[in-house]
């Protein structure tokens, strides 16, 4: 279904309101794919094979964490190049592998294409046990270092981790840290770009009924020294049509939480209005929209607030966002609202 005559006008901050046409709905850009950030993986391992071909294993990065020892590198598995984790099978000619690449390679040896049955390298197991290691991350500012079969759930959780894209209605597979990401965001997905912590946004559909199922994510914007994701999007909630806009923070949950906002729409004497606080987008839209984490209004409510004759959807929405501060003598956070 094309949505491609969805018109949004925005402003902010006491911005005189101008009519602007936005055409970026997310339907994904047919170079996308092709995109990779340097920081979405800790280091880059290139191989010179025999003949002289060079290839590049699926790890990118800025630069390596250079092995401490000669034992980081019994430990990496031939295939895959990622650290090896019990069990850790060989063949009988001693080579080692991973027991995921083991199913990979039809259960032959990649070094000497002998049969690999069920021996275990035990001994190498047991090096395992003894060692610490830094998180993969190291490179992206993480400090922490890790008995070996620690590392692993440490790193599924790293605050350094990189970040998906947060752009919705699209599998954008581009990951890196925030700064890179506002940039993709501007640049790739052409997203607007705002300045401030107030926001005033009216979405304009012609029939209306005919949208189910849309996303749009039509505004970034930058306050308090941090970015700020505005969603909205059309879907079914159990047999009835709503629309539901709901604002992500671009950064980790614990530094969502010192933050809160305000999403609100009205007309004709009536207003809903919703607070909370954004949801990180280490979260998906998805899992934010699935939980009904926002302000959702159903299609007869939208087209009440939008008046004439309920055949066009004219919704204004308006917001702010605030950083909760707590005041140091009674200990009661207190919000602070830009200027």
């Amino acid at each position: 279904m094309e949505f491609d005559n969805i018109e949004c006008v925005s402003t902010t901050d006491g911005i005189n309101e101008d009519e602007i046409h936005h055409h970026n709905l997310q339907h994904p850009h047919p170079h996308h794919a092709h995109h990779q950030f340097s920081s979405s993986k800790p280091h880059n391992a290139t191989n010179t094979t025999n003949n002289g071909n060079t290839t590049t294993n699926n790890i990118v990065g800025p630069t390596a964490i250079a092995p401490a020892t000669s034992v980081h590198e019994l430990l990496e598995c031939p295939v895959c190049t990622n650290s090896m984790y019990p069990p850790i099978h060989q063949c009988h000619n001693g080579h080692t592998i991973c027991s995921t690449c083991k199913t990979r390679v039809h259960h032959r040896c990649p070094t000497c294409r002998q049969e690999l049955g069920d021996i275990r390298c035990l001994a190498l197991e047991k090096v395992a046990e003894s060692l610490e290691m830094p998180c993969k991350y190291y490179n992206l500012g993480c400090p922490e270092i890790f008995p070996y079969y620690s590392k692993l759930k440490h790193e599924a959780m790293c605050n350094y981790r990189p970040y998906n894209c947060p752009y919705a209605g699209s599998e954008c597979s581009i990951v890196g840290d925030i700064p890179f990401l506002v940039g993709h965001l501007r640049d790739d997905h052409k997203v607007d770009m705002h300045t401030g912590c107030t926001f005033n946004h009216r979405y304009v559909k012609s029939n209306p009924r005919e949208v189910e199922n849309a996303t749009w994510m039509l505004t970034v914007f930058h306050c308090f020294g941090q970015y700020f994701c505005l969603h909205f999007e059309a879907f079914q909630l159990g047999m009835a049509p709503v629309y539901m806009a709901f604002l992500r923070f671009m950064g980790d949950e614990t530094e969502a939480r010192n933050y809160s906002y305000s999403l609100e729409v009205g007309a004709n004497g009536r207003k809903l209005i919703f607070e909370g606080t954004p949801r990180s987008i280490r979260d998906s839209h998805r899992k934010v929209r699935d939980s009904h984490d926002g302000l959702i209004i159903q299609r007869n409510m939208a087209l009440f607030f939008s008046g004439g004759d309920r055949k066009e959807l004219k919704l204004r929405v308006t917001g702010r966002v605030w950083k909760e501060q707590q005041n140091p003598d009674t200990g009661v956070c207190i919000p602070n609202l830009c200027s």
